[in-house]
C-alpha cells in the first residue's frame, strides 16, 4: 500500500511541474501584448494628451504649432478704372477712345503665426490671463475679377489694339486701386478685429481642454499700445 502511495506521488509531482511550465509558456505571449499595449498607450498619451503642467504658453504655441498662416479677413469690393487711348499719324490724333470699367476685386488679410515664438505670449497666473501679441497683417495681392467687371466704351471706332491697351491699364489701375483700399484705415480696422476674435477662438478652447479652466485671451497687434 505504502510503495502505491508513493508511486502515485512521483506520477503526480511531474504532471504539475509539467502543466506549471505549460501555464507559464502560454502567459508570456499575452504578458508580452499587455506591455506592448501599455507602451502605445503611453506613448499616444505622451504626443497627444500630456502637456507641461503649469505651462499654458506651451499649450497655446501647440495650438498654432500646425498653422503656418491663418487667414482672418477677406475684403470683396468693387474698383472703378478709366482710361483713354488715342490714335493718329504725325502727332495728329484721329482716333479717340475711353473705356471705364467697374472690377470686382478680394483682398485676404493673414497672421504669419511662423513667428509666434514665446516672446509674443504672457501668462498671467494670478487672473488666469494669457496676452497674445500678434505681428502685423499681411495683405495679399488683390484678386480682380475680371470675369465679371462691367466695362463702358466711348470712341466712334476702337480699334482691336486699342481695346485691348484699355483693357489692360484698366487691370492695373484697377490692382493698383485695389492695393490702396485694402490699407484704409477702417477696412484694417474691422481686420484686427477679425484676427484677434479667431485667436482667441484658437486658444481659449486648447486651453480649457489642457485643464486651465476658464482664460482670459487678451490679444492686441504690435503697433497697439499695452494697456496702462
Amino acid at each position: 500500500m505504502a510503495d502505491d502511495l508513493k508511486t502515485r506521488e512521483t506520477t503526480v509531482q511531474p504532471e504539475i511541474r509539467r502543466e506549471q511550465s505549460l501555464a507559464r509558456i502560454q502567459a508570456v505571449p499575452w504578458l508580452i501584448v499587455i506591455l506592448l499595449l501599455a507602451a502605445v498607450a503611453w506613448l499616444g498619451w505622451r504626443a497627444f494628451i500630456y502637456q507641461e503642467e503649469g505651462d499654458p504658453v506651451g499649450s497655446a504655441m501647440l495650438a498654432f504649432e500646425k498653422q503656418n498662416s491663418l487667414t482672418v479677413f477677406s475684403s470683396r469690393f468693387e474698383v472703378v478704372a478709366e482710361s483713354e487711348d488715342r490714335r493718329g499719324i504725325m502727332g495728329v490724333d484721329l482716333l479717340k477712345s475711353r473705356q471705364a470699367a467697374i472690377i470686382p476685386a478680394t483682398v485676404e488679410y493673414r497672421l504669419d503665426l511662423s513667428t509666434m515664438d514665446r516672446d509674443r505670449f504672457e501668462w498671467n497666473d494670478e487672473s488666469d490671463t494669457l496676452t497674445v501679441v500678434l505681428p502685423s497683417l499681411r495683405i495679399s495681392r488683390p484678386n480682380l475679377d475680371e470675369g465679371a467687371q462691367k466695362t463702358f466704351t466711348e470712341g466712334t471706332y476702337v480699334s482691336r489694339d486699342a481695346s485691348a491697351d484699355l483693357a489692360r491699364n484698366n487691370s492695373r489701375q484697377a490692382e493698383r486701386k485695389a492695393a490702396e483700399f485694402a490699407k484704409n484705415p477702417e477696412v484694417l480696422a474691422l481686420a484686427r478685429q477679425a484676427a484677434k476674435e479667431a485667436v482667441r477662438q484658437n486658444l481659449a478652447i486648447p486651453l480649457q481642454v489642457a485643464g486651465y479652466g476658464e482664460v482670459t485671451v487678451d490679444v492686441r497687434f504690435d503697433v497697439e499700445r499695452a494697456p496702462g
